[in-house]
């Protein structure tokens, strides 16, 4: 089984100095690489066999010229080529998925990837872990990970609240045996915009709308930020009051979600649940922040892992034909 774990970080000064370097390393590596391909396209566009000759640049192409890329760690740069090659694919296996596009400093997600050669990444004790370029890093250990587990790569993140947070990827052999799945243990999941969802015996979880909870502290904050002088410290730190307010929402709806999910795979042999496309819901229908604020989809998420590592079985019903189902057991875990 291949599972993440995710863990808050605590880095030192310099360590955080670093981490921040290694972001702007590997957005700035996704920028280069991507203007290179696409420069070799404007150039050999009419030449089919010329365009497939061509070399695309590579991460240790750019050291030489710039010799700051050279002090961080190397995998994460190689690894910006691995997502960019990903984001190719999407694209030319799904239109809808949109052309590759150039990494904002302002508005993309700061993180970066690494993997493990020979231990470079590996837990020292509860309260440390050992990374690439980093050394000891203090870590919040508040899960234990399974036994004999085989550490795969590790993704460092930084929040809009300047968190860091550590992702890392294990394998680990799961004695998993599937239950044979009864009638009265089983259960279906319709949504519902307002009551999240509502089950096959007509019950609906008591949702709390953490967001327009939320709302009307959130509309007074953003006024005063939009009357903020741009560029100036206050400014600066009301952006931080309403990033705070935020992440405290979707905190309070991932956690709900989570104990929910929990519940219901302890409690079910079978789940089903409706495939629906949350995202163009809110866009089509324009109810962005009920849709968002639901927390339907996360919740299909959180359910499919847990009940997989139960044996059990998640069913996922196409919206568009009911006789069309995907069925998701342990083995695809």
């Amino acid at each position: 089984m291949i599972k993440a774990y995710k863990y808050r970080l605590y880095p030192k000064k310099e360590q955080a100095l670093l981490i921040n370097k290694t972001f702007g390393c590997v957005r700035f590596v996704y920028n280069q690489m991507l203007a290179n391909r696409k420069a070799i396209y404007e150039q050999y566009k009419d030449d089919k066999e010329a365009l497939k000759q061509q070399k695309h640049a590579l991460p240790a192409d750019y050291k030489e010229e710039f010799p700051w890329l050279k002090e961080v760690d190397s995998l994460a740069l190689a690894n910006a080529q691995l997502n960019l090659n990903k984001a190719y694919n999407n694209f030319f296996r799904d239109k809808t998925v949109g052309f590759p596009k150039f990494k904002s400093k302002h508005h993309n997600r700061k993180s970066y990837t690494t993997n493990n050669q020979k231990g470079t990444i590996r837990l020292i004790d509860s309260k440390t872990i050992r990374l690439p370029k980093l050394k000891d890093v203090r870590v919040k250990i508040h899960r234990q990970l399974p036994p004999n587990v085989i550490i795969k790569s590790a993704t460092i993140s930084q929040t809009p609240t300047r968190k860091y947070y550590i992702s890392i990827l294990v394998e680990y052999e799961a004695k998993i045996k599937p239950i044979k799945p009864t009638a009265e243990k089983a259960i279906g999941l319709d949504y519902s915009s307002k009551a999240l969802f509502i089950d096959s015996e007509t019950n609906s979880p008591d949702y709390p709308k953490f967001y327009r909870q939320a709302e009307a502290k959130l509309k007074r904050e953003q006024r005063k930020l939009s009357k903020r002088e741009k560029g100036g410290k206050n400014r600066e730190k009301q952006r931080r009051k309403v990033t705070k307010l935020h992440e405290k929402v979707a905190n309070q709806r991932k956690d709900f979600l989570h104990q929910l999910s929990r519940q219901i795979a302890n409690a079910y042999d079978v789940v089903a649940i409706e495939d629906l496309n949350m995202r163009g819901m809110a866009q089509s229908l324009n109810l962005a922040k009920s849709t968002n604020d639901n927390g339907f989809g996360m919740l299909k998420t959180f359910l499919a892992y847990k009940i997989m590592e139960k044996g059990k079985y998640l069913v996922i019903i196409d919206k568009g034909n009911l006789l069309q189902m995907e069925f998701y057991t342990s083995s695809e875990v």
